[in-house]
């Protein structure tokens, strides 16, 4: 044995001797939760005990004493939460902002797919992620982008072959592929697709899905391929049919896409076992406001839930799917990740625990220091803009183009025709979308419905997946101008009118983050959001992280791409 691997297995000796001391009565534990009535995911009780951590474990429920201990008569103390599925980089900041978000929520754990910034720095995005939440108090553990670009329409900052990944596998935080948008690929049995399902498979890793409405015999063989969950189900039609097939499903209440509603009645005795829950994407206001699991679970229970199912929704099933053996459990020998909260109804969380130190009290978290990344990508991260200046005629056609129908409340979309010109009276809308990577001076033009703008343009830089510079206006002059705006911010989210900017949220951190604070940046983006609907943006859809979603070409059923309008089902252009 290496000098290396048994100072290692010495530490753990050292861990697992002071536990079984503390659960035998021996010694006092380090934190002990009196007379707490905690939730026993395994059978499905509340029980009430004494809850006895050391050495950041569980030792023990039963009678103990503590060097600290804490009142929880009257509460609740619950596993800590896990996200099971979320593109850190939605939220708009850097990720320990993000941290210091959801941590007074009870969120402990979170499964994220770096997609975006891998899609505007390849392999270097990957790299910056993992720097920038080493060492975190929320334990962020990284599922490793498999469509970048998402498909081979999209013009991205890079591309993530096989072998850019291979690496990747190695390290502790990494736990399997993220979601296969490219169901199309791996239908048609596409060699460099077949290839990253193989070498996570090969690597012992999960493959995460994103494959909605496909049935029959392609959701046979998409299954069959390896991929082991999905988070797009929208109804139980298609959830249970994915279900019944051995998937397990995401159940996804975000800021653009919410499906609890609708998939709320499979957290049951029957199909709740394989549900997770996951945000996917979540703006700042929401994590401000609403907050983050806790609020998924605590609607869901207002919707009719078994408030078990729920928990067990955030907490076991989710560590079990992804292999994280050591949490979501209030039992002997996890990690005491600890929530206490009130009740299941209004579920108010008054102190998070991670590893038995006390992480979050009532609504703030507690210092903890920022990670560093290496100058080499904090520099490459804040300069990734290559558009030259637009102008009106760069955003005009000469024939008739698609219409892209926007749907209040989903990222679905449906065809509305096609037009020759913007009329905003109608609510058609000249959108487009800039390359902004590698200066190709590719712009795909098209129309959009339902977005409901009356004057001026909104543009963003955060355009899933391949985040070039995405706008929609009354006219091309507007268009012209916020585009250009977007990229002398060096990214972020413009709202433009009467021939200035009225809102901006700059994003400098590869067009998609921010360094301020959260609260700092969810100021910029409501005053952002205020402006755009001021100028008529439809109150049902979010301005900017629904029409984030119209660039991205792997959902149904119109998408707005670099090279024009492409109808997703046909596989082809209209």
């Amino acid at each position: 044995m290496s000098g290396c691997n048994e100072e290692r297995v010495n530490r753990e000796v050292r861990r697992k001797r002071r536990a079984v001391g503390v659960a035998m009565g021996r010694e006092p534990a380090d934190l002990v939760l009196k007379h707490a009535s905690y939730v026993n995911v395994f059978t499905g009780e509340i029980l009430t005990a004494d809850i006895a951590a050391a050495e950041g474990l569980i030792a023990g429920v039963g009678s103990y004493s503590g060097r600290e201990e804490r009142d929880c008569t009257g509460k609740l103390v619950l596993p800590g939460f896990l996200d099971a599925h979320i593109h850190l980089e939605s939220s708009l900041v850097a990720p320990a902002e993000f941290v210091r978000a959801v941590l007074p929520h009870g969120t402990t754990t979170v499964v994220t797919d770096p997609h975006e910034i891998a899609n505007v720095m390849g392999a270097d995005g990957i790299a910056y992620m993992l720097q920038a939440t080493e060492g975190l108090p929320v334990d962020v553990r990284f599922m490793l982008p498999s469509c970048v670009p998402a498909t081979p329409l999209d013009e991205s900052g890079a591309a993530l072959g096989r072998e850019d990944l291979d690496g990747f596998y190695s390290h502790p935080r990494v736990q399997g592929l993220a979601e296969m948008m490219n169901f199309v690929g791996v239908l048609a049995g596409v060699e460099s697709v077949l290839e990253k399902l193989a070498a996570a498979d090969l690597a012992g890793r999960r493959i995460d899905g994103h494959a909605p409405d496909l049935a029959d015999g392609g959701l046979n063989a998409y299954i069959a391929a390896g991929v082991r969950s999905d988070h797009e189900c929208h109804d139980l039609k298609d959830a249970i049919a994915k279900l019944e097939r051995g998937q397990y499903i995401m159940i996804r209440e975000g800021t653009a896409a919410r499906n609890l509603e609708a998939l709320v009645p499979l957290l049951n005795e029957k199909y709740g076992s394989r549900c997770l829950l996951c945000t996917d994407d979540k703006h700042p206001g929401d994590l401000l406001k609403t907050g983050h699991i806790d609020a998924i679970i605590r609607r869901a229970v207002a919707l009719g839930a078994d408030p078990m199912a729920a928990v067990r929704a955030a907490t076991l099933n989710a560590a079990q799917y992804f292999g994280l053996h050591d949490r979501g459990a209030v039992a002997p020998g996890y990690l005491a990740d600890l929530v206490i909260v009130d009740d299941f109804q209004s579920f108010q969380v008054e102190a998070v625990y991670r590893k038995g130190v006390l992480a979050a009290e009532y609504g703030a978290a507690k210092p903890f220091p920022v990670p560093a990344v290496e100058p080499r990508l904090t520099e490459r991260a804040r300069h990734t803009f290559r558009v030259g200046t637009l102008t009106a005629e760069d955003f005009c056609s000469d024939s008739p183009l698609g219409v892209v129908g926007m749907v209040d409340g989903e990222i679905t979309t449906v065809d509305r025709g096609r037009a020759g010109k913007p009329d905003a009276a109608r609510d058609i809308l000249r959108a487009a979308v800039v390359e902004r990577h590698k200066g190709t001076g590719h712009i795909g033009l098209g129309f959009l419905q339902g977005y409901g703008l009356k004057s001026g343009a909104v543009a963003t830089s955060i355009s899933h997946d391949s985040h070039n510079i995405i706008v929609v206006g009354a006219g091309e002059a507007e268009c012209a101008a916020a585009a250009n705006r977007v990229a002398e911010l060096n990214g972020g989210i413009v709202v433009w009118n009467d021939g200035k900017p009225v809102a901006e949220v700059p994003l400098d951190i590869g067009g998609i983050m921010s360094g301020e604070p959260l609260e700092m940046v969810n100021e910029q983006l409501e005053s952002a959001k205020a402006a755009a609907y001021a100028l008529g943006v439809n109150r049902g859809i979010d301005p900017f992280m629904t029409l984030s979603f119209m660039a991205l070409p792997v959902i149904p059923t119109l998408r707005l791409t670099t090279r024009g309008v492409f109808d997703v089902g046909k596989q082809d252009y209209v």
